[in-house]
């Protein structure tokens, strides 16, 4: 026979005299007793992993959340908590979950703290129960009474959670099926954990944000320099090109660029970089090819193949490719004016302008 299962969630700053640990701690002996598996989350020790503290709650049969009014409300940690809760969890899992709030106040606002607990309980669509709460003053520990009153509850949450008690319905349900969305995009309870787990990837948030970092050092730098596209060079652009995009001379003779052009043009104006390897395909939208490009240190390699595996994948079009050989414009303002798309490394794709300078081609 499975045993019952009971997590609890402290979201207080684990403060020596903090008096939720020793309600915690005296819960935690009473439900040990009666044979109930307890697994305590400190919050303040996983503020790091918050995002990931709601895959915590498959299998429990109830829930305590507990924390300690210093000033005001429930405090960050708990806050930051719920949220994730609300983002990432199971609510099919929560609808079946039974919650004892636990408050204890060196302050005034005990009461609103529970009552703040036990609507976010129910929102999310668990069952809420009578609460814990109290206004700690000196002796609260020695008092003998009180912790009657606590070993009382804790046997009263076992029988609840034990029996399956039965609660009425509450508006608070009415409102959260009728107007509360968690999200514009329904998720499964799996992807939710997955992405819950990339929230709190610190490697995975850094990368970003230094991905994002790059992309704004490269505006700014568009922006201070002066832009060597001006309008008589489009000018000139748009003559080199008919109507459905076909390179013509200025004489209105067809002017394509040849498959041996490119590749001699990519293969003339390399420039190596020390420790750099990459491999970039760029597709070549209006003619079906793919050109690869293989470039080490020591040397560089152009062909045509099928496949666009690569390091890089880029795409583009003749006339794109043509203003690149030809000087008037990169690998980088193509992309930024959306003339290029690319998938990979943003690093190795910046490094295209880097290993071929066609300026003086």
């Amino acid at each position: 026979m499975r045993l019952t299962k009971i997590n609890i969630y402290y979201g207080g700053r684990g403060l020596l005299d903090d008096p939720s640990i020793y309600v915690l701690d005296r819960i935690t002996e009473v439900l040990k007793e009666l044979r109930v598996e307890v697994n305590r989350y400190n919050i303040f020790e996983d503020k790091n992993a918050i995002a990931i503290l709601p895959s915590t709650l498959k299998g429990a049969d109830g829930v305590i959340l507990a924390t300690t009014v210093e000033w005001f409300g429930i405090g960050g940690y708990m806050q930051q908590f719920l949220d994730m809760c609300w983002l990432y969890a199971d609510k099919q899992e929560i609808s079946k979950m039974y919650m004892l709030p636990v408050v204890m106040a060196t302050t005034y606002g005990e009461r609103d703290a529970e009552l703040n607990l036990i609507k976010a309980w129910e929102l999310l669509g668990g069952i809420p129960i009578t609460g814990l709460v109290a206004y700690v003053d000196d002796g609260f520990e020695q008092n003998e009474s009180y912790r009657e009153i606590i070993e009382k509850k804790a046997e009263a949450l076992y029988r609840t959670v034990h029996q399956k008690m039965k609660s009425l319905p509450t508006s608070d349900m009415a409102v959260k099926n009728n107007l509360l969305k968690p999200r514009t995009i329904e998720l499964t309870p799996q992807e939710s954990e997955q992405l819950s787990k990339f929230v709190s990837d610190e490697s995975y948030v850094k990368q970003q944000k230094e991905d994002i970092e790059e992309l704004s050092a490269m505006f700014k730098k568009m922006l201070n320099e002066e832009d060597t596209d001006n309008i008589s060079d489009e000018e000139d652009v748009e003559e080199l090109y008919d109507k459905e995009g076909n390179a013509v001379t200025k004489a209105g003779e067809e002017r394509e660029v040849p498959a041996d052009k490119l590749i001699s043009a990519f293969m003339n104006n390399y420039s190596p970089e020390p420790d750099f390897t990459a491999s970039y395909a760029i597709i070549i939208s209006d003619k079906d090819q793919i050109l690869h490009i293989e470039a080490t240190p020591e040397h560089v390699k152009c062909f045509y193949a099928a496949t666009d595996e690569a390091d890089v994948i880029l795409r583009t079009t003749t006339k794109m490719l043509d203003n690149i050989l030809s000087g008037k414009k990169n690998f980088q303002k193509g992309f930024m004016a959306g003339e290029i798309s690319a998938k990979g490394n943003f690093k190795t794709l910046r490094m295209l302008d880097t290993i071929f300078d066609f300026q003086q081609a």
